[in-house]
């Protein structure tokens, strides 16, 4: 399975965390969906799938929290027969960033992903780069950027 990553600086925290976690897909993207890292999915359109899902589901959630007056979730858990899904959110110095995982359950546990989601929120939080200002986004960049994140993921 390949890990590929847009930011650098996301790579070697993802690496160490699939590897100790026994993870089977894993995305690090931001809050709004946009991958800064993967590892385990072979299509784009399954990437993109995933991190839209990802980041609408920690949204909705953050949101019945703040209805109910609570603090966010801190995690999410969805387990099925054969597979678990975990998705949590990490403070950094890039803003806040969402993980989801998945794991075959004769592999991994729920416990094991907890434990080393812990390590990797650590190595997000201390790698991530300091805030810079943020450039303007235009129109005519935008597909360039994309089609760039893409080959990067994908090593087109």
């Amino acid at each position: 399975m390949t890990t590929r990553a847009v930011e650098p600086w996301t790579l070697e925290p993802m690496v160490g965390f699939v590897q100790e976690a026994g993870a089977r897909l894993v995305l690090v993207m931001t809050s709004a969906g946009q991958v800064l890292a993967q590892h385990g999915f072979s299509r784009a359109m399954d990437v993109m799938s995933a991190a839209a899902l990802g980041a609408a589901i920690m949204a909705s959630t953050d949101e019945i929290a703040r209805q109910l007056d609570q603090p966010p979730f801190a995690a999410l858990n969805h387990q099925g027969e054969r597979h678990g899904i975990f998705l949590a959110a990490v403070p950094t110095n890039r803003g806040r960033l969402v993980v989801l995982v998945v794991y075959d359950l004769d592999v991994s546990s729920l416990g094991l992903v907890q434990l080393f989601f812990g390590q990797l929120a650590a190595d997000l939080r201390a790698a991530s780069p300091k805030p810079e200002v943020p450039k303007q986004v235009l129109a005519a960049d935008f597909e360039r950027d994309l089609g760039n994140s893409l080959n990067a993921l994908f090593g087109r």
